[in-house]
């Protein structure tokens, strides 16, 4: 354990106020980022019942009530984890699916990094819990909304990169694989499904999202231009 105690972030020196003050949101910032690194895995593991505040604390060397002092309780922690592992999921998403080449490639490189995770699983348990807890709401919408709107943008960046021919638009298609990853995590969790077989049901139920094609002017499906002959659509 260290010798740091809750009060450490109102510690102040005799030196700048303002560069104080900076190193105190730094010294913040990271003791939130320790707490969380050491609470995500325990509870993944154990649940958010089978995990307490102290192994928490001891696993971040760190004491029970700063816990308290950054997340107030238990479950706001658990959903905070929850959100920030399925964020980082998302981002390592988006790099698995840079090296396809065709649309097939790409979606199925989505769905293989989603469902080798259990990323989606914590994050539905976080979900389940807001429920009860609206308080927590706000936090998983603010997640999601990232969500949906960095895949978005993922997603129309290899449209326009490859020419390919989005068949939905980006926040269509964006918002209508993560529902789906949920989805289909969710059930196959319940029912002991590989990751395997998750991807392979990722993969039929979202069929095709893109068709590549020669021309490489990004089309996606709320252009209308009104200069495009019925020739240069087929």
């Amino acid at each position: 354990m260290t010798g740091e105690s809750i009060q450490a972030p109102f510690e102040t020196s005799t030196g700048d106020p303002k560069h104080t003050a900076r190193a105190t949101r730094s010294a913040g910032r990271k003791m939130r980022s320790l707490l969380l690194d050491a609470a995500s895995p325990l509870f993944r593991e154990r649940g958010l019942s089978g995990t307490a505040i102290t192994d928490i604390a001891a696993a971040a060397d760190a004491f029970p009530s700063q816990i308290t002092y950054y997340f107030r309780t238990k479950e706001a922690l658990f959903v905070e984890c929850a959100c920030r592992d399925l964020l980082y999921l998302a981002r390592a998403t988006e790099q698995a699916a840079l090296k396809a080449r065709t649309p097939r490639e790409y979606t199925h490189a989505l769905a293989q990094t989603v469902t080798a995770s259990d990323s989606v699983a914590f994050f539905a348990e976080a979900l389940t819990l807001t429920r009860r807890r609206q308080d927590l709401a706000p936090l998983v919408e603010r997640t999601i909304e990232r969500l949906h709107g960095e895949g978005a943008r993922a997603y129309a960046s290899q449209v326009a990169r490859h020419g390919w021919r989005s068949l939905r638009a980006p926040d269509e298609s964006s918002r209508r694989f993560w529902a789906v990853a949920i989805g289909v995590i969710l059930e196959g969790y319940a029912m002991g499904r590989s990751p395997e077989a998750l991807c392979a049901e990722m993969l039929r139920v979202l069929g095709e999202q893109a068709k590549s094609t020669d021309t490489a002017r990004l089309r996606l499906v709320e252009e209308h231009d009104a200069t495009t002959t019925p020739d240069e659509e087929s």
